[in-house]
């Protein structure tokens, strides 16, 4: 059976934001009305993964997962996914190379979070990506320093887009990063799961 994906013109810039989302939280809500802004992006995609690979403890079901976020984020450019599912891939190197084969023509930028950046070298086939598509990377509180040392930021110093010019970054050939400050909220999703608030299971 032939799957139905979302529409995308050719020379549209849209940013992936990737996560297991368990749970969706203001914090995830602010990076992305940033990145829409500082990137000059014309849409956003949260990609619901099915599971991080690099973390042991299964998340609360996709569906779940899904209708949270769909809570949490009510923006017109930003569009809440399971794609990763539909494409059968577990590593974000695949999604990407899924994604710009059924998108050709279409500039997609990956987003992350400062911490992301500080070990995106334990990613699997993580040169690939920045060697393929831009990456914005998105300050977290207290992640500033370990970030800008980390292997990822020096082997790719030179291909750095300064943050004054972060609107320019989706149109540019990869590899390509820029690091931008933006007003954060302290929040995190292990913190939300320790209250007791969220679990993997329904109440």
């Amino acid at each position: 059976m032939r799957q139905e994906f979302p529409y995308l013109r050719a020379g549209m810039s849209v940013g992936l934001l990737g996560g297991s989302f368990d749970p969706a939280h203001l914090g995830h809500v602010q990076i992305s009305r940033a990145a829409l802004k500082r990137f000059n992006l014309d849409q956003l995609w949260w990609l619901v993964s099915p599971g991080n690979p690099l973390k042991t403890r299964a998340p609360a079901s996709m569906a779940r997962r899904i209708a949270a976020a769909q809570q949490v984020m009510d923006h017109p450019r930003v569009r809440i996914s399971d794609i990763e599912v539909q494409l059968g891939t577990r590593y974000t190197a695949e999604s990407l190379r899924e994604l710009r084969r059924i998108y050709p023509g279409v500039r997609f930028t990956w987003l992350m979070g400062a911490d992301n950046l500080a070990h995106f070298h334990h990613w699997k086939d993580w040169q690939q990506i920045i060697e393929t598509v831009p990456v914005g990377v998105l300050a977290r509180p207290g992640d500033r320093i370990s970030a800008r040392l980390s292997p990822a930021a020096r082997i790719y110093r030179a291909q750095m887009v300064k943050d004054s010019q972060s609107q320019l970054l989706a149109q540019a050939e990869a590899p390509a990063w820029c690091f931008v400050n933006v007003p954060m909220i302290s929040a995190s999703s292990s913190a939300i799961r320790a209250t007791g608030e969220w679990s993997v299971t329904e109440s």
